[in-house]
């Protein structure tokens, strides 16, 4: 596979890195990489810029991408820092041209009730407007790039990881069935969730992410969605397989 590229615009947990009123070495790092953002990603591929996620850090996100370029979001979960940015999308629509979203049922119920100024019958001059598209585990096109959603569970929320030609990205994953793992070997790029090295109720920790990659086998394979507690960014980097490595902030990657 050739002519996908990622760009990760945030790596981090819901709380960010640094996290609020923490001292820790992570936090306190002068290191770049230790630096994270809510995660997100511009996947770019056959002409089209797919955002997937849009976080509260969105605006800062966007004004640092190499490039701004967006045509659609696809949205993995309603958790806020996976969509507390998207009245910042209202740059990229307009009555006449609403943005393409697509995500769940679910998703777009609580958007519509979160966000009802956006999704009013009169909106109000310079609301965000969107062509939502709502979107199941069945595979569907963007112009010419097939998207297969990837159901995973998030604890006890079912939440959708996204396959893109030989490239997947999931976040936030607890579990993931031996049905959509099925859907996950031989890819040239694997991005998946490794919250911290200690276990927690509703994310991978990183020897549980690591267990999947080595049942995988996926040529390369990205980790994002970390936490401080996923430990420094270089000893941590220097430890993992060869084919394995945390994702940055910044991070642009093609295959």
């Amino acid at each position: 596979m050739k002519g996908l590229e990622i760009e990760f615009l945030g790596t981090g947990t819901s709380t960010g890195v640094p996290q609020i009123k923490c001292s820790c070495q992570v936090c306190c790092s002068d290191d770049a990489r230790d630096k994270r953002l809510r995660s997100s990603v511009i996947v770019r591929h056959k002409g089209k810029n797919l955002l997937i996620d849009c976080g509260p850090d969105f605006r800062t996100q966007i004004l640092n991408a190499s490039n701004n370029n967006l045509d659609a979001l696809l949205i993995s979960h309603i958790h806020y820092d996976h969509v507390g940015g998207i009245d910042d999308l209202r740059a990229y629509c307009s009555p006449e041209k609403p943005f393409p979203l697509y995500a769940r049922q679910d998703v777009v119920n609580a958007l519509k009730a979160h966000m009802p100024y956006c999704f009013s019958d009169s909106p109000y001059p310079g609301v965000p407007s969107f062509d939502i598209t709502v979107i199941d585990n069945k595979a569907f096109l963007v112009g010419e790039v097939e998207i297969l959603p990837l159901e995973v569970m998030h604890a006890n929320l079912p939440i959708l990881g996204f396959k893109i030609a030989n490239m997947a990205y999931i976040t936030d994953a607890s579990y993931i069935s031996s049905k959509t793992m099925q859907q996950l070997h031989n890819l040239d790029l694997l991005v998946i969730n490794a919250l911290r090295t200690e276990p927690h109720h509703s994310h991978f920790s990183l020897e549980e992410t690591l267990t999947i990659i080595r049942k995988l086998t996926p040529q390369r394979a990205i980790l994002t969605h970390m936490s401080h507690g996923i430990g420094l960014h270089e000893k941590v980097n220097k430890k993992l397989p060869q084919n394995v490595e945390l994702a940055h902030d910044g991070l642009i990657v093609s295959i």
